[in-house]
């Protein structure tokens, strides 16, 4: 490997660390919006409710381009390694999303029938 290709390397593992954060900070951000719906009324519930799939939404993306980059680069040990965990997780943070938000729907649905 010569010099160019290394620091192309280290550049990519470089930006696949700020993939995984951005992803982690975005799946946060997808569960703590509905916990805070829930927690205090708020008259914007939809809108909360809207950003919080959508943040799920680019975390999920977010790991979809973390795999391409892994690909790109050729780090199959590492995908072999992670893919497991990769399925796992991003599995539980839809799921949970999507209970989250459908609570929260169900209480203001029933707060606007009162």
């Amino acid at each position: 490997m010569n010099r160019n290709e290394e620091t192309e390397n280290q550049r990519g593992l470089d930006m696949i660390d700020w993939i995984n954060l951005g992803s982690l900070v975005l799946g946060l951000i997808a569960w703590i919006l509905p916990v805070v719906n829930l927690t205090r009324y708020a008259k914007n519930w939809v809108v909360l409710s809207i950003i919080s799939i959508s943040a799920c939404a680019i975390s999920l993306f977010l790991q979809i381009f973390n795999i391409y980059n892994r690909v790109k680069i050729e780090d199959w040990s590492a995908l072999m390694d992670t893919m497991g965990a990769k399925v796992f997780i991003t599995a539980f943070l839809l799921i949970v999303t999507i209970i989250l938000n459908v609570i929260t729907l169900i209480v203001y649905r029933n707060r606007a029938v009162k």
